[in-house]
């Protein structure tokens, strides 16, 4: 049994070791968000944030994660009340087939909480990792600063505006 901090909730988890995170989030806690892609760390559509930083959950062992806090994209907000970042992607329609945008959501999240008021440089540098193969990468950047605008609006580090769906 491994114990693992998903979405601030202690999860025991009856799994090899070496199986990848994805799929304990996938097949074992019923945690969908995060997507198969490549299954090489090589295109983003598995990453969730683990300690506050993006990681690809496809090519990370849940052995490596005793004791560290996963968040994925069900963390972040409910189709009810999405995060500030998922309302930004949604007020941007930034989806367009869909497939990548939790992971990209994650990974601009992680870049959000380091750096409330990113530049478009920085955004695009830090946003590379993830694909998005139906070209939606303008509709993006522009969900990240608008999300980094409402979350500086409401007065709070962007971490204080996350709500964790429970």
């Amino acid at each position: 049994m491994i114990e693992l901090n998903v979405n601030d909730r202690p999860q025991g988890v009856d799994a090899d070791p070496t199986t990848p995170l994805l799929y304990v989030l996938r097949d074992h806690l019923a945690l969908n968000g995060a997507k198969f892609g490549c299954g090489l760390g090589q295109c983003g559509a598995c990453t969730v944030m683990i300690d506050g930083k993006a990681a690809f959950s496809c090519v990370t062992p849940i052995s490596a994660l005793t004791g560290r806090k996963i968040r994925t994209i069900e963390g972040l907000g409910t189709s009810e009340k999405p995060g500030p970042l998922q309302q930004a992607f949604i007020d941007e329609q930034a989806a367009q087939c869909g497939y990548c945008i939790a992971g990209m959501i994650m990974r601009a999240q992680a870049l959000l909480e380091a750096n409330a008021s990113p530049t478009e440089d920085e955004i695009r540098r830090h946003m590379m990792p993830n694909l998005c193969r139906c070209g939606t990468h303008m509709r993006i950047i522009r969900a990240v600063q608008r999300a980094a605008q409402a979350m500086k609006s409401a007065g709070g580090a962007p971490s204080a505006n996350i709500t964790s769906a429970k």
